[in-house]
């Protein structure tokens, strides 16, 4: 088994309540293993979870400790801007805090920044240099010689 993967992150939220309807708003299917205090969406090849943010710190062994947000950025990949474009309107209809409107970037891409109700940073992107798999997996590309 590959030592590079991640198989579940998970979100520390203030409202459980309010971040499940959040991801719903965008789409989301919680998985029906989702239960009290927890509640899990299947990805393509993971698990996004969230979990109320002083059970999570209990749950790390930091009872009382208090968890940031924001030195982290999770990202979706588009295979077009009109996706990412889509993607970004629907994250702030749905109460995302507008960071940063998607736009033309310095490495050749077009990408966008919001929050999510919790302060959890998305980024959604067109990287012409990294195309998708039919499922929307990303797969580096080969470095070319």
């Amino acid at each position: 088994m590959t030592p590079q993967r991640v198989t579940l992150i998970t979100l520390g939220v203030a409202s459980l309540d309010r971040s499940r309807s959040f991801y719903k708003s965008l789409g989301w299917q919680p998985h029906p293993r989702s239960q009290d205090g927890v509640v899990f969406f299947q990805m393509n090849g993971a698990v996004l979870g969230l979990f109320g943010k002083q059970a999570l710190a209990e749950d790390q062994g930091r009872p009382g400790a208090a968890l940031g947000t924001g030195a982290v950025t999770l990202a979706q990949n588009f295979t077009t801007r009109d996706e990412v474009d889509r993607a970004y309107a629907a994250a702030v209809a749905a109460g995302a805090a507008p960071l940063k409107a998607p736009q033309e970037v310095f490495w050749g891409g077009y990408s966008g920044y919001f929050a999510d109700p919790d302060g959890h940073v998305w980024e959604v992107a067109q990287n012409p240099f990294w195309p998708l798999g039919p499922d929307g997996s990303l797969t580096l590309p080969d470095v070319e010689s």
